[in-house]
């Protein structure tokens, strides 16, 4: 039997990725810490913050079983559902609060900005997913 996966649940998820991405788009120093990160780094942060979700939704929490939950590509859809919002919500953020005009220099090119902005949201992202997750297993 496949798990359905509700409304209900990617709505729990939002809340809680955007209550914990919320401080962390703000901070000047995740913008200095980003416009710092090599992309190895960048990269690494993204499997950190896959890993915490997918630790959270089907490790921590024994009652679910990827094996039995719906798929898109062999991929639960709650798992992909929690990065969307892990990631999206902080870069919504991000973009609401005007944070790469903030943080970075205006002489930056283009792709530095969407560069520096998308490792921003990748830091951001892992306490994001925390929130996401918690609110996702806890309701």
């Amino acid at each position: 039997m496949r798990y359905r996966f509700r409304p209900a649940d990617s709505a729990q998820q939002i809340v809680g990725g955007f209550l914990l991405a919320g401080p962390f788009v703000v901070t000047e120093e995740v913008w200095t810490l980003a416009k710092s990160m090599s992309w190895v780094q960048t990269i690494l942060t993204v499997i950190v913050v896959c890993s915490i979700g997918y630790g959270a939704l089907y490790q921590a929490d024994t009652k679910r079983d990827p094996d039995r939950e719906a798929t898109v590509v062999g991929i639960p859809v709650r798992f992909l559902s929690l990065m969307c919002v892990a990631f999206g919500s902080v870069a919504i953020l991000a973009f609401l609060f005007d944070a790469p005009d903030t943080f970075l220099d205006s002489t930056d090119s283009t792709t530095e900005v969407i560069a520096t902005t998308f490792k921003a949201v990748s830091v951001g992202a892992i306490f994001s997913v925390v929130g996401a997750a918690t609110a996702d297993t806890l309701f």
